[in-house]
């Protein structure tokens, strides 16, 4: 991980994925690693919801993924938590949801390891005292585009 930045909240949290949203122009394919409670679904739901969704947005434990259209911007939100082998994805046809136009945030990526595409921005959230560390490595052209905007954007 190239970059990290300390989030001494939950509304630092938040704000990061704000700052995501705008930045990625609600595109790319993001992971989400960290062990429970260090923020994952915080960020997701920053993000989404500054992409333009106004309802509640929970974690997908269940279903694995959760589907936000916006216009004409399709957003998925997985979390992998509860799945036990990495096909399962191919039975809910992931392939269709890895659209180059669309936003996909993957909590709990190492699930799914050898199934998953490269990702454009690998994110590891841990606890650090009383908040949160996120750090961060860009894994394609876009990613990189991306993570430097987002870091000229945070500091």
């Amino acid at each position: 991980m190239s970059h990290s930045v300390f989030l001494a909240d939950e509304a630092a949290t938040v704000a990061f994925g704000q700052a995501l949203a705008k930045v990625s122009k609600g595109r790319g394919l993001f992971t989400l690693s960290g062990n429970l409670g260090t923020g994952k679904t915080t960020l997701s739901r920053g993000l989404i919801q500054s992409c333009g969704h106004s309802g509640a947005v929970k974690s997908p434990t269940y279903t694995l993924v959760e589907p936000y259209e916006i216009g004409t911007q399709r957003i998925y939100h997985f979390d992998l938590y509860r799945m036990e082998d990495p096909e399962e994805l191919e039975f809910i046809g992931l392939r269709d949801y890895l659209e180059e136009d669309a936003l996909v945030l993957i909590e709990w990526p190492e699930k799914a390891f050898g199934v998953l595409p490269t990702a454009d921005i690998e994110f590891k959230l841990a606890i650090d005292n009383r908040g949160r560390v996120i750090s961060w490595g860009a894994g394609t052209a876009l990613g990189e585009e991306i993570s430097a905007s987002l870091e000229a954007s945070i500091l």
